[in-house]
């Protein structure tokens, strides 16, 4: 059986390649393909974890919703987390291998295309049409050696290319023009054609330059997609900046803004909340919030000593002494505590740190990740928690006789304080069950009856972007250009 591959490489990063890859799957899942998503390479503190417990990037666990299958680590077989702006977690085929530099990293990535095409292989052979998605730019010259997230793993598996760039940037044709010189005479021989994304206004007013791309380069525009205002897809890395503000809102919520925050997903279903106001903050200020969480962190005594810098410490400890709740998930729980040990230099350098002190309890880093999808429910009412843990630390302390969630196989897991005010946990996901949400928003003071359906949300989402891949790119003159490609490939010498 002949397996269809297509890779989506993007002209800069956020130029739409997750979302296009989404649509894509989809769409060709509907048309009756066993199709699956492929990104080999992903630099993302935004993880998912896979049913057999791996670590992949989140966009690869939306896209493998898209293909109406469950994530796989094969899908995304080598994930970067970075932990500082020089160093990076090296995560292969869903586990967690070792800390490297930039510099390392380059020249490691020998090793990492025996790994990345193993996996490729092992798709090929359950699926019949492999959506690939690359990484940042190919036109990264000084990262082309030994590259394995875009024209090096195109060229290593001969498969042919979409480029998409984001008109909402401007310069599209700057973009695509400069990106497609910067390539060999091979990698340019392999892009099939363009996808223009996030157009707003009068398409007959670009269609000139259209017409100019396609005669300068001898390559067809597939699409010109429209800019989606209502698109919900989880993010793969960027944290939503734009702030809503209610003005009939039951909850004002601050979340500091931590330099290495991880798992920002966390928050999209409060983000969403027609009745809730959140900010991310770099900086306390004095406008008063119901609740502070403390999110996930990649580097968790990098970033509590940041919070200090900020004056956070006391911001919080005042909030506190007024009455406020506070929540902290995964490693802004474990800052929570008085003690976090980290004698293996797990996340940086070797060496132990006070915690905010506000639950009783202390926590260990440790070399072995904590991966696993939970069920669970909240301690305080009846609310089922579907989420996951990933995590390197291990706490004990008198806090933990005080749990939050009985998981679904009988353990019980987090803490909340003597009085009440102070909850912490290691799962993520917290929010994402409605009746979970309506309770926990309760517990730190609204009065909300409602709650954001974030499963029908991402379907939603889902289904737009292949219904705009549908109407918006000529799919059979995409498949044409494919097949054309192919059959030349098997008339070359």
């Amino acid at each position: 059986m002949q397996v269809r591959t297509m890779m989506v490489q993007g002209t800069t990063s956020d130029a739409g390649k997750s979302a296009l890859v989404t649509g894509l799957c989809r769409y060709y899942q509907q048309q009756g393909e066993r199709v699956a998503p492929f990104k080999p390479q992903n630099m993302a503190l935004n993880s998912a974890v896979t049913p057999e417990g791996g670590e992949i990037g989140r966009a690869q666990a939306v896209q493998a919703k898209a293909c109406r299958l469950a994530p796989h680590t094969d899908m995304n077989p080598v994930l970067l987390k970075p932990n500082s702006d020089k160093t990076a977690q090296v995560i292969l085929q869903g586990k967690a291998v070792q800390n490297l530099g930039a510099q390392a990293f380059h020249a490691y990535k020998e090793q990492v295309m025996p790994v990345v095409l193993d996996s490729f292989k092992r798709l090929q052979a359950q699926h019949s049409f492999i959506v690939v998605e690359g990484a940042g730019s190919p036109a990264e010259i000084n990262l082309r050696k030994n590259d394995v997230a875009n024209m090096g793993f195109a060229e290593a598996v001969d498969c042919p290319v979409i480029l998409v760039a984001d008109i909402d940037r401007g310069g599209v044709f700057a973009h695509l023009i400069g990106t497609l010189a910067l390539l060999s005479e091979s990698e340019q021989q392999r892009v099939l054609g363009f996808v223009i994304n996030r157009f707003r206004g009068d398409l007959a007013i670009l269609q000139p330059g259209i017409d100019w791309l396609e005669q300068h380069t001898g390559k067809p525009v597939f699409g010109v997609l429209p800019y989606l205002h209502d698109l919900y897809l989880e993010s793969e890395d960027s944290v939503a900046v734009q702030q809503k503000l209610m003005t009939k809102a039951v909850l004002n919520i601050v979340v500091p803004r931590l330099p290495r925050m991880s798992n920002h997903t966390d928050f999209d279903v409060l983000r969403l909340h027609d009745q809730v106001n959140i900010r991310f903050s770099q900086t306390p200020d004095a406008v008063a919030a119901d609740l502070i969480i403390l999110p996930g962190s990649k580097s968790v005594r990098d970033d509590l000593a940041w919070l200090r810098e900020q004056g956070w410490d006391t911001f919080i400890l005042r909030h506190l002494r007024y009455g406020g709740k506070l929540i902290g998930l995964c490693g802004g729980y474990q800052m929570l505590g008085n003690v976090i040990y980290d004698p293996d230099g797990v996340e940086g350098h070797a060496g132990s740190s006070q915690g905010l002190g506000v639950l009783d309890m202390q926590t260990t880093l440790a070399k072995t990740k904590q991966l696993r999808q939970v069920s669970a429910q909240l301690l305080m009412s009846d609310a089922v928690v579907q989420g996951y843990e990933i995590h390197a630390g291990i706490s004990v302390g008198e806090s933990l006789l005080r749990p939050v969630l009985r998981l679904s196989d009988g353990r019980f897991e987090g803490s909340l304080s003597a009085d009440g005010q102070v909850l912490g946990t290691y799962l993520h996901g917290l929010f994402d069950q409605r009746k979970a949400c309506i309770d926990l928003l309760a517990w730190a003071g609204a009065k909300a009856t409602v709650a954001v359906d974030l499963d029908a949300l991402s379907e939603q989402g889902i289904q737009l972007m292949a219904d705009t891949v549908a109407e918006y790119m000529d799919m059979s003159l995409l498949e044409a250009c494919r097949k054309a490609y192919v059959d030349s490939k098997k008339k070359a010498p």
